[in-house]
């Protein structure tokens, strides 16, 4: 029986808490990204990434750093390998049903793992009441008018 190992590292998009056994390696979870102003700035700067190499061909500037960031720290749940899923996942369904852009009604569509698909009402019921933000805007605070 392998003794499961835990590391942390600082990448470029944050710290990655990883676990592995000595055979595989699975990254666990980024940093929560939602933290004013270094956790949202570091979501925004990856999702810039990963818009900048999108090759559609309705793919468009904002399209996912602005339009889907709050959608797409729900469907992670701030998960890098379950954003990266969902995002490879919705590219495929892009192109293969002719849309070839990525948006919310198609990436309703698309199964990643359970784990995020578990906590994704939960964070889509705080991005809409305003408690949590992946964005680059403030907070609302409870309470607040």
């Amino acid at each position: 029986m392998n003794e499961t190992l835990f590391r942390t590292l600082d990448s470029p998009v944050g710290t990655l808490t990883l676990a592995g056994d000595g055979t595989v390696l699975t990254h666990l979870r980024m940093t929560d990204q939602t933290h004013p102003p270094a956790g949202r700035d570091t979501w925004r700067h990856l999702l810039l990434g990963i818009e900048r190499e999108l090759v559609l061909a309705g793919a468009h500037r904002g399209m996912v750093a602005r339009e889907l960031s709050d959608y797409l720290f729900a469907r992670s749940s701030g998960h890098f390998a379950s954003l990266m899923s969902l995002i490879s996942r919705g590219c495929y369904r892009a192109v293969k049903t002719g849309t070839e852009a990525l948006t919310t009604e198609l990436l309703d569509t698309v199964r990643i793992d359970q784990a995020a698909e578990a906590a994704r009402e939960h964070l889509h019921a705080a991005l809409a009441a305003g408690l949590l933000s992946a964005g680059a805007k403030p907070l609302r605070r409870e309470g607040a008018a």
